[in-house]
């Protein structure tokens, strides 16, 4: 049985989030980018998650679940016991009404409620780059590295700023991108690959494997995604994915870290 330890909520911080991403739990329309995502996020995880079952895995959020089948389903299966968190309460009751299974906690993963060295896995999809500056970011990796086993493994995705049309979007106002539908929420510090391994590596990470993923333009993917979500049929849904997932293979070209949306780091705690 995995325990939990007792941590101190930022209730402004909690309210916040709450705010901002309660709406979205009833906005049908992003199923079918959602469903992309988590696809590609599941077969990367594939790649990287040892072979064989661990003990206890966490997920350091649910928006994946709360919105979507997200990426349970593929990690339950490699794992005893899975654990997640979120700081939304109406995140992490969408989640655990689709996956009662869940152990799901309302926790910052800057104040992680576990005891030191006790996870083998921690997932981390696209978590920390929701914080506003580099200095969260390190608290929350410094959280990531305490609780992990010595040999454990991090399995990290973060908004990629050496892609220009993250950069460009990173600078503007969340207000003008949600009102010309580029961004359902705020975006925070990130980084290129050079510098999320040179922040990993300052903690005390191995960084094994940095990857690009995720690459199809989203401001032109969302939208034709949206629509056919609303009017689409079933096979041109299906049409749709295939071609989302045939951008993928940008990840195999020198100017992979130009194109794709996220960095993805597979670290290891020594």
């Amino acid at each position: 049985m995995l325990a939990l330890r007792q941590v101190s909520d930022d209730l402004t911080v909690k309210e916040s989030w709450e705010t901002v991403v309660k709406p979205l739990l009833n906005a049908p329309a992003e199923a079918l980018w959602r469903a992309h995502s988590d696809a590609v996020n599941a077969a990367l995880l594939t790649r990287w998650l040892p072979h064989g079952t661990c003990r206890f895995l966490l997920k350091t959020d649910l928006f994946d679940e709360a919105m979507g089948e997200g990426l349970y389903p593929m990690l339950a299966m490699r794992a005893d016991s899975v654990a997640a968190l979120d700081l939304a309460p109406s995140v992490l009751a969408a989640a655990v009404a689709r996956y009662p299974q869940l152990l799901a906690v309302t926790a910052d993963v800057r104040r992680l409620p576990f005891g030191s060295e006790t996870l083998e896995i921690i997932v981390s999809n696209s978590t920390l780059d929701h914080f506003g500056t580099s200095h969260e970011i390190t608290a929350a990796l410094r959280e990531l590295y305490r609780v992990l086993r010595r040999g454990g493994r991090l399995l990290l995705t973060m908004d990629n700023l050496t892609n220009p049309a993250v950069a460009i979007r990173n600078v503007l106002p969340f207000s003008l991108l949600r009102r010309l539908g580029l961004a359902s929420y705020p975006f925070g510090a990130t980084g290129g690959r050079r510098r999320l391994t040179r922040l990993l590596r300052e903690v005390g990470f191995e960084v094994q494997e940095t990857v690009a993923l995720l690459h199809c333009p989203r401001v032109l993917a969302v939208p034709i995604a949206r629509r056919l979500q609303r009017r689409g049929t079933a096979a041109k849904r299906t049409r749709f994915l295939r071609r989302l997932q045939s951008w993928e293979r940008l990840a195999n070209l020198p100017t992979r870290y130009l194109t794709g949306y996220f960095v993805g780091v597979d670290a290891r705690k020594p």
